[in-house]
């Protein structure tokens, strides 16, 4: 059995998509004698936790150091999910730790998430790596990547999402990420105004809370910013090269983390500014620069989206927005549609490859506020690819698209390669320019 072969029978093996829970990974992680002998560092949160992951790892390299990383979903190829120092494995290597899982699990059955996370887990355990970074998927107590005691957590910023398994408010929410905190050892929180419920549950089991605006702090001008901490200051930093207004944030709790495993991993400044200046991580406000601009974000809830429209709303003047958008039925759609209606002049509602998606036609007849002075019209497609190359056929060079939503958006206008737009005026195709082989969909 090939990778391909093994995601297939994952997504067979377990008659629920997702399923909370430690018990069974947690059997399966001691039958394969899954151990670290490494630092790690897990990141959880809403939002801002693959480009906080990114950070750390591209800080840490920069150092010197040999990172293992865990960051999901993928947005075209699976292996995307797993790099080691800084590259994709390939996918012939992930095969003898599916292998190994498989004999692991005997009578216990697996989601794929589960499945998935546990292989890779193992892949990252016998890499010669020097930190591993595992990014935490759907909230943090009973997450599979929390079968792993981490060395230092990172909670980044909090929202409402998920509400049918982590509950209906921020409290709620903030509660079940707390769970990936552990007693006497660091948990970076660079959400600004945490819930109440993640400063109560680390004190409560004596975890070494770093708090941004108490234990470490950023500022900064239109050129550079500083980072200060325990005992230690940063100064003259570059921006990252994660564009957006969030990401100074990110970098802040990034470089907490590392901070709080100087002993182990001593990092330079040097290091942190080539880090920051050199990080890369498809899909978060990504622009791509052509006629018109191609804007890329795969902002699918209320808070990503409402920093998404600021960053779009700081890029200057564009005559007109073309949206395409698509994401999954949970989401809070009428909330996300407020929040872009200002700023789109038309709307490419799109299908996505997978059973948990909106429907197009259903996107389309949601409310959206009313728009005084214009009119914002909207079309329905069978596939994002589909849906941009509607938008590029209306749009003038001087338009601007954004491509926003579920990672299935996104990850299909990048499944043959980073599109170079060209408008109608010029040429009704879109070129794709590709460094890779089509991709093969998702899973995540």
């Amino acid at each position: 059995m090939n990778l391909a072969d093994w995601l297939a029978h994952c997504e067979r093996l377990h008659p629920k998509t997702i399923e909370m829970g430690l018990e069974r990974v947690s059997a399966v992680r001691d039958r394969l004698g899954l151990r670290f002998d490494v630092p790690v560092i897990t990141v959880a949160g809403t939002n801002g936790k693959g480009s906080t992951c990114a950070m750390i790892e591209s800080i840490a390299r920069q150092a010197g150091y040999r990172t293992g990383l865990y960051i999901k979903p993928h947005l075209v190829h699976f292996t995307e999910r797993c790099r080691i120092d800084g590259e994709p494995v390939e996918a012939d290597a992930l095969v003898p730790h599916f292998e190994a899982v498989e004999a692991a699990r005997g009578e216990l059955s697996l989601s794929y998430f589960e499945f998935t996370t546990l292989a890779i887990l193992r892949a990252l355990s016998q890499a010669p790596v020097d930190l591993v970074i595992l990014e935490v998927g759907l909230g943090g107590r009973l997450d599979a990547v929390n079968a792993i005691d981490a060395d230092c957590a990172v909670i980044t910023s909090i929202d409402i999402d998920h509400v049918e398994y982590l509950g209906p408010d921020r409290e709620s929410i903030g509660r079940e990420k707390a769970h990936v905190m552990r007693p006497g050892r660091p948990a970076i929180v660079s959400d600004p105004v945490p819930p109440a419920s993640v400063t109560a549950h680390a004190e409560a089991i004596g975890a070494d809370l770093w708090l941004v605006g108490r234990d470490f702090v950023h500022d900064g001008d239109r050129q550079q910013w500083r980072w200060a901490g325990r005992g230690r200051r940063y100064h003259a930093l570059a921006y990252p090269a994660l564009r957006g207004a969030n990401q100074l944030l990110n970098a802040a709790g990034a470089i907490a983390a590392l901070e709080s495993l100087r002993d182990r991993l001593p990092i330079s400044a040097q290091a942190v500014r080539l880090g920051l200046a050199h990080v890369e991580l498809p899909g978060r406000f990504q622009i791509v620069p052509g006629q018109p601009t191609l804007v890329l974000d795969v902002a699918h809830n209320a808070q990503s989206v409402a920093a998404l429209a600021q960053n779009l709303d700081a890029m200057g003047f564009y005559p007109r927005t073309h949206a395409v958008f698509g994401a999954m039925q949970d989401k809070d759609i009428p909330a996300i549609l407020a929040r872009m209606q200002v700023l789109a002049d038309h709307w490419y509602f799109c299908d996505l490859d997978t059973p948990r998606a909106a429907k197009a036609v259903d996107l389309a007849a949601m409310p959206r506020p009313a728009t005084p002075g214009r009119t914002v019209g909207a079309d329905t497609f069978p596939s994002a690819p589909e849906a941009l190359r509607a938008a590029v056929a209306a749009a003038d060079p001087a338009d601007r698209i954004v491509v926003f939503g579920s990672f299935y958006t996104v990850g299909g206008v990048l499944e043959a390669g980073l599109p170079r737009l060209s408008s109608a005026h010029a040429s009704a195709a879109i070129p794709h320019p590709s460094q890779e082989d089509p991709g093969h969909g998702h899973s995540g």
